[in-house]
C-alpha cells in the first residue's frame, strides 16, 4: 500500500506542480489531497482493466489515499520550497 503511494507518478506531478504555484503553505494540504485523488483515478482505472500490480490495492483504497495524501504532502512542500527559493 505504501509502495503504491510513493510510486505513483501522478501524485508526484500533481503535487510538486500545485505545490510550487502555491502562494501561502497553508494551500499544501489541499494540493496533497488532489494529488491523492488524481493517483486514486490512475489507480481505480489501472485496476479496472487488470493492469499488473494494481490489482493487489483494490481493497486498501481508503489507506492508499491516505498514503497518497502523506506522500502528496512532502511533494507539494518539496515544490513549494523550490518555487520560493526560485524568486
Amino acid at each position: 500500500m505504501l509502495l503504491a503511494a510513493v510510486l505513483n507518478p501522478v501524485v508526484a506531478l500533481v503535487a510538486l506542480w500545485m505545490g510550487s504555484s502555491a502562494s501561502q503553505w497553508q494551500k499544501l494540504p489541499v494540493a496533497a489531497f488532489a494529488a491523492a485523488l488524481a493517483g486514486w483515478l490512475l489507480l481505480y482505472v489501472a485496476v479496472r482493466f487488470g493492469w499488473g500490480p494494481a490489482i493487489d490495492v483494490r481493497r486498501a483504497s481508503a489507506g492508499v489515499v491516505v498514503a497518497q495524501f502523506l506522500v502528496g504532502l512532502v511533494w507539494a512542500g518539496i515544490g513549494y520550497r523550490w518555487a520560493r527559493r526560485a524568486l
